[in-house]
Formats: structure tokens, sequence, C-alpha cells
């Protein structure tokens, strides 16, 4: 019989202990996305934002939302793909404050100039229970262009989902078509932060 090398020991010691972790752990698979989202167009609702703002909240949403691994996929607002899934939120972003800044300003003196945005951000199923809202911020305060505050808004926004205990997708499967039931909704709360 041929004797184990130092590497070939060390690899089934690592993956003992690995299985006996699992073991531990209750045998729970390692958990993945459970949930994909749709992200709806940003609405501006009585702030006079520009468009070029509001595009780029609704792209880097995309981008950020897509980077953080928390949904199986990510769709376009109208995508046809998104329609009939019975795993799909549905990101709502509601703008609620934007102080417009100055690249110039924040060039010269760092205490002033910052662009600011303040957005309502809602995870809803289709039917449009709240699962999750949170208010969350972006701004840059020092140097960039004033449409990064849009990049660091979406940023937020996307940790404060990756950060959040969403329900898990089988739970709206099986309560999702209940909507005559008065107590029988797992979305009846809201997560706030």
């Amino acid at each position: 019989m041929k004797a184990k090398t130092p590497a070939s020991l060390i690899a089934v010691l690592l993956f003992q202990a690995a299985l006996a972790s699992h073991v531990l752990a209750g045998n729970k698979a390692m958990p993945g996305p459970h949930w994909s989202v749709q992200v709806a167009n940003v609405d501006t609702g009585d702030v006079n934002l520009d468009p070029a703002f509001k595009a780029a909240i609704y792209e880097n949403l995309l981008d950020e939302l897509t980077k953080t691994k928390q949904f199986k996929r990510v769709f376009r607002s109208g995508d046809r793909n998104a329609t009939g899934l019975h795993d799909l939120l549905i990101l709502k972003t509601t703008v609620q404050s934007y102080t417009p800044g100055s690249e110039t300003k924040r060039a010269i003196t760092t205490v002033s100039g910052a662009t600011k945005l303040k957005v309502l951000s809602q995870l809803c199923t289709p039917e449009g229970q709240v699962v999750l809202e949170r208010s969350v911020d972006g701004n840059v305060r020092f140097f960039g262009s004033n449409l990064r505050a849009t990049y660091t808004l979406a940023r937020n926004v996307a940790k404060a989902i990756e950060q959040s205990t969403l329900p898990a997708a089988a739970d709206y499967e099986h309560f999702g078509s209940s909507r005559d039931s008065e107590h029988n909704d797992p979305f009846d709360y809201h997560l706030l932060f």
C-alpha cells in the first residue's frame, strides 16, 4: 500500500472538516438566490430631476443589483421574459429629494457643492405587496461629476437589499394566490430600516 503524501493528507482533512461543519449546520444547502427582480422605471414624483439623472439611476440600479448576485435574474421594466414568473419581485424607486451640486464648488472647497439624492426603494410582489422598504441616500461630496451621485445611490440600494433578509420564494408560491385570506399572507409586514 502506498503512503499518502502530506498534500493529499491535508486535502482529506480539509474535506472531513468541511463535511463535519455541513453536518453540524443541519445539512442545509448553501443559500442561493431565490428571487428574480424587475427594476421598474424611476418615479420622480414632484421632484424636478434632470432626465439624465433618472436614466442614470435606472441603469446603475440594473448594474449594481446584478453585481450582488442576490437575484437569479435582473430584468428591465417591460421585459416579457419576466411575465408569469412565480419568484419575481419588482423594485420600485421613488425620488424623494434632490439637491443639485456644483463640480466647480467641490473642486475649490470640500465643504460645499455636494449633489444629494434621496429615494424610497420598495421591493414588491407583482400583486403590490411590499416585501422590503427603505429610504436610501446617494451623494457626491468631493471630486467627481454630479452623476456620480446616481452610482452611489444605486450601490447603497443594492447594499441595503443584500443585507436584508427576504422571505423565501416558496412562501410566496404558497401564499401568493391566497389574496382573499386576511391572515395567511406572509408579506403583511414592512421591513423598515
